[in-house]
This record gives structure tokens, C-alpha cells and sequence, in this order.
């Protein structure tokens, strides 16, 4: 049995777990959770994470301790081995920085561009235009930034882990990188980390390039969505996704 079982999917946040854990060489167990069928919603899981997400991680070295939040997941492993989050405090801090600002703005605005450029049904020019342009603004943060610097903060940390795997699917989300020079450089040079190909491959390998299994992606999508207007208008508090 692996010292560390992770639930996941096939998403960024996902990704951000299991990148971290094959950087870090650490043996783990996969449970791959279903979204489209609402297997995060289920009593078991909820134990772990009361939020119903993914990813969630049991830490069986530390008595099965749960974990949820992919930024928190990647904090834990990082302060427990000493690698990719400095020790001292400007360092520290330099990294958490950037890790929360994947958090509080690169993932929701792509992941809101996702919902109203893939998923919703009906075409709101204004809206996808809305988080399209603040993705692209993000985007223009970090490539001014790279422009001095190889990683984002120091040595290659849970912060690039964290940004690379969601701004990796800016195609999915409809925003451009070519206007991004060292934003182009940087996707580049970790794609190319043996331990990040691994990661990008947990649960399971899904391609985002027009193909059959996008099209099931995207239709599950719009069907969960579906399903979370549903439960709203029947005044029901979780949500499926």
C-alpha cells in the first residue's frame, strides 16, 4: 500500500496533485472519481472532502489525514519532503505568493471562461469577452514577470506546478499565448519535465484537440450545469461539479 492515496480527475486541480506527487517521487495510489456521474457528491467521499471536489488526498504515513484543496495538497507534500517551498521566510512567501495567485485569479477566471466559451448553452458575447480579457490580463502578468526571471519564484516550485496546469488549456478557455513570449517559454520548458508528463497523465491521459473525447467532455459538462440550475431551482444548497 502507497503512503498517499489521491482522488482526482482529469482537470487542472487535478493535475496540480498528482504533477506534484511524481515531482516529489512519491509513491500514491489513484482513485479516478467520475465528475459527470457525481461521484465527488458521494457520503463516502464527502468524509474526506466536505466541499465534494477534487483533488483530495489521504496521507496514510500521518494516521490517513485528509486533506482537500489542491494548493493546501501541494503545501503539505512540499513542507513534509523539504522540496519545491523554500524554508526560509522570503522565499517561503515569494512561492505562496504566486501559488495564491493561481488560485484567487488564474483558475477561476479560466475556469470561468471554460463554463461560457465550452459549456453554457446559451452564447454570451459580453461575458466570455468579460474573463476572456482578465485570463489574458493574468497572462500578461506572468509573462511580464518571467521576462526577468526563469521560474516564477526562484528554483522551480509548487507555484509554476500550480500555474503550468491550468495555463496549459488556454486553448480550452479561448485565450491566446502568442502575445506571450516567456509565458510561451516557461509552458515549454516544464511540459518538458519527464515528472510533469507522468502527472498530466493521472488519472488517466485526455487530449483537448477537437477529438471525440473532447466532445464527451464538453457534453458532460453542459449536462452538469444542467443538473446544478436544476437543484438550485429546486432550492438544493450542493452542486454536482
Amino acid at each position: 500500500m502507497a503512503p498517499y492515496l489521491l482522488y482526482t480527475a482529469p482537470t487542472p486541480n487535478g493535475w496540480k496533485a498528482s504533477v506534484t506527487l511524481e515531482e516529489l517521487e512519491l509513491g500514491y495510489d489513484v482513485v479516478a472519481l467520475d465528475l459527470m456521474k457525481g461521484e465527488q457528491k458521494a457520503a463516502d467521499f464527502l468524509k474526506i472532502n466536505p466541499n465534494g471536489r477534487i483533488p483530495a488526498l489521504v496521507d496514510r504515513e500521518a494516521g490517513d489525514f485528509p486533506i482537500f484543496e489542491s494548493g493546501a495538497i501541494m503545501i503539505h507534500l512540499a513542507e513534509k519532503t523539504g522540496q519545491l517551498l523554500p524554508t526560509d521566510a522570503k522565499g517561503r512567501s515569494q512561492v505562496l505568493q504566486w501559488l495564491m495567485f493561481q488560485m484567487g485569479g488564474v483558475g477561476p477566471m479560466m475556469g470561468q471562461c471554460n463554463v461560457f466559451f465550452r459549456y453554457w448553452p446559451e452564447k454570451i458575447p459580453a461575458v466570455i469577452t468579460r474573463f476572456q480579457t482578465e485570463a489574458t490580463r493574468l497572462f500578461g502578468v506572468l509573462d511580464g514577470h518571467l521576462a526577468e526571471h526563469e521560474y516564477l519564484a526562484g528554483d522551480y516550485s509548487i507555484a509554476d506546478i500550480a500555474n503550468f496546469c491550468w495555463v496549459r488549456t488556454y486553448k480550452w478557455s479561448g485565450v491566446e499565448i502568442e502575445p506571450f513570449p516567456n509565458l510561451h517559454r516557461w509552458l515549454r520548458a516544464i511540459r518538458g519535465r519527464p515528472a510533469v508528463e507522468r502527472g498530466l497523465k493521472v488519472p488517466f491521459e485526455l487530449t483537448m484537440g477537437g477529438t471525440r473525447q473532447e466532445d464527451d467532455f464538453a457534453k458532460g459538462a453542459r449536462t452538469l450545469l444542467a443538473t446544478v440550475d436544476r437543484r438550485a431551482a429546486e432550492g438544493e444548497t450542493s452542486k454536482p461539479g
